[in-house]
C-alpha cells in the first residue's frame, strides 16, 4: 500500500513531533479516560449502598466477565488506531476510511456473536469461579442484560479507533463523555433511585452505549459523505484484509492473555472468601482510575509512532516514544500520589460494609504501585500498537503471563493476599521491561538505523 520513490524505498513525510500535539491527543483521552473508571466506581458504589458483600463480588465478576469479552475484541480500536495512522502517514485517506469500514463488519458480526454465546458464557464463568450462588446469581443478572449492548460496544471500539488514528482527540473526548455521561447518571438513577439495583446497573450501560454508537457511525458516514469514499473492491482489498486479521488476531491472543491474568487474580481472591474479593474489587478500581489515565498518552504514542511509520520518518518515533513516556511518568506519580492520599476516604465511600473497608484499607498500597509498576507496559503497548508489531507483544504477554502464574502459585500460600498483589505488580513490570527490550532491534527492521 506504501507510496514508493522510484528507487523501491518508502517515501519519506517528515513531521514534528510536538508537545502540543501530544497534548491535543493525550489530554482530551484522558479526560475521557476519568468518566470511565468513574463508571466503575458509580456501579461499585451503588451497589455498594446495600451492603451485601456478595452484591459487590456478583457485580465486579460480571464487569470482569464483560471486561473479557470486550478486551478480547479491543483490536477494533487499537488495531484500527495503528493502521489508520500509518495511512494517515502515508496521506492515503481513502485506505483509512476502508479500514473503518472493515472494522464495522466485523464489530457487528462478533457482537451478534457474543450475544448468541451468553449461555457459554455464564456457565463457564460459573464453573471457573466457584463463588457463592447468590453472588454468582447476582453476576448472571449484570452480564444476562449488559451483553446485549455488545454490537454497539464494538462499533464504539470502531469509530474511537479512526477518530484517534487521524490524531482528533476532541471528537473522541465528545463521544467517550457522551458515554459515560449516559452510563453513570442512568445507573444511579436506576439502580438507587428506582431500586433496580444490579440490573439498573446493567441498563444504564446498555443505554449508553447504543445511543452513543449510533450517534458515532451516523457522524461519521456524514462527515465522510461529500468527499472521496472507498468502494467495495477497496474495502474488501484481500491483502489489506489479510494485514488487517494478521494484526488484529495477535492483539486478541494478546488481550485474552491480559485479562486471564486479571481473571485468575479475581478466581483467587474468591478462595479467600467473599470479604477479601470484595475488597480486592474495590481496589481494582484505583488500578483502573491510574491506567486510564496512562491510556490517554498511551493513544497519544499509538497516533504518533503509527504516523512516523507510515511516513517512513524515524525521528518523529523516536521524539514522539520518549516524550509520551515523559508524560505518562509525571502523570503517574500524580494520580498515584493522590490515590496514596485520598485512598481511605474513597473507598469508604465505595463500601458501606465496615469488614470490606479494614481489608482494602490494609491492601491499598499494593494498589496504587500498580500505577508505578504499570507505567512501561502501558507506554511499550502505544509504541507497538501504533507500529502494528502486534507478534511481539503477543509473545511477550505469553512470557509475563507464565511468570504471573509462577509468582502466584508460589508467593499466594506464603503472603495470602500481599502474594496476590505481588503477582500482579511483577506481571506488569515484566511485560514492559520486554517490549523495551525488543524496541532498538525492531526499531532498526523498520527504519534501517540504530535507535
Amino acid at each position: 500500500m506504501n507510496q514508493l520513490l522510484n528507487t523501491g524505498v518508502p517515501a519519506i513525510r517528515p513531521f514534528h513531533v510536538t508537545h502540543r500535539m501530544i497534548v491535543m491527543i493525550a489530554v482530551p483521552m484522558t479526560l475521557a479516560a476519568i468518566t470511565t473508571p468513574l463508571l466503575g466506581l458509580v456501579d461499585m458504589g451503588v451497589v455498594g449502598q446495600f451492603g451485601d458483600a456478595e452484591l459487590i463480588g456478583g457485580l465486579a465478576i460480571g464487569a470482569l466477565v464483560f471486561d473479557f469479552l470486550l478486551t478480547i475484541f479491543s483490536f477494533l480500536r487499537t488495531g484500527t488506531t495503528g493502521l489508520v495512522a500509518q495511512a494517515m502517514g502515508r496521506e492515503d485517506p481513502l485506505e483509512e476510511q476502508a479500514i473503518f469500514w472493515r472494522a464495522v463488519i466485523i464489530a457487528l458480526v462478533a457482537g451478534i456473536l457474543m450475544i448468541l454465546c451468553l449461555p457459554l458464557v455464564l456457565s463457564v464463568t460459573d464453573n471457573f469461579m466457584q463463588a457463592t450462588p447468590a453472588t454468582i446469581a447476582a453476576m448472571t443478572t449484570y452480564v444476562s442484560i449488559r451483553i446485549l449492548s455488545a454490537p454497539f460496544a464494538l462499533l464504539n471500539y470502531s469509530v474511537l479507533g479512526l477518530l484517534l488514528g487521524r490524531g482528533e482527540g476532541m471528537l473522541g473526548l465528545g463521544l467517550q463523555a457522551l458515554l459515560n455521561g449516559i452510563n453513570i447518571s442512568l445507573s444511579f438513577y436506576l439502580g438507587l433511585v428506582l431500586e433496580w439495583g444490579i440490573a439498573g446497573v446493567a441498563w444504564g450501560t446498555f443505554i449508553g452505549e447504543t445511543v452513543t454508537a449510533l450517534i458515532g457511525v451516523s457522524f461519521i458516514y456524514l462527515r465522510f459523505r461529500k468527499v472521496a469514499q472507498p468502494d467495495s473492491k477497496r474495502v474488501f482489498d484481500t491483502q489489506a484484509l489479510l494485514h488487517m486479521v494478521s494484526v488484529n488476531r495477535d492483539i486478541l491472543i494478546r488481550s485474552f492473555l491480559l485479562l486471564t491474568a486479571f481473571a485468575f487474580f479475581t478466581r483467587a481472591s474468591t478462595e479467600m472468601g467473599s470479604v477479601t474479593l470484595a475488597a480486592n474489587s474495590v481496589l481494582l478500581n484505583f488500578f483502573l482510575v491510574i491506567g486510564f489515565f496512562l491510556d490517554g498518552m498511551a493513544m497519544a504514542a499509538e497516533q504518533i509512532t503509527g504516523r512516523a511509520v507510515g511516513a517512513h520518518y524515524s525521528p518523529a518515533f523516536k521524539r514522539g516514544a520518549k516524550l509520551t513516556f515523559l508524560w505518562g511518568m509525571v502523570m503517574t506519580l500524580i494520580v498515584s500520589s493522590l490515590l496514596l492520599l485520598f485512598g481511605n476516604t474513597i473507598i469508604h465511600l465505595l463500601s458501606k460494609s465496615e469488614d470490606v473497608y479494614l481489608v482494602a484499607v490494609q491492601y491499598l498500597p499494593w494498589a496504587v504501585l500498580t500505577g508505578l509498576t504499570g507505567v512501561l507496559a502501558f507506554h511499550m503497548d502505544g509504541v507497538y500498537i501504533g507500529a502494528t508489531w502486534s507478534r511481539d507483544m503477543r509473545n511477550m504477554m505469553f512470557f509475563s503471563l507464565i511468570f504471573f502464574f509462577a509468582v502466584l502459585y508460589v508467593a499466594k500460600p506464603a503472603m495470602g493476599n500481599h502474594g496476590l498483589w505481588l503477582a500482579l505488580n511483577l506481571f506488569l513490570s515484566i511485560r514492559g521491561l520486554t517490549l523495551l527490550a525488543l524496541l532498538p532491534a525492531r526499531y532498526r527492521a523498520q527504519f534501517g538505523r540504530g535507535l
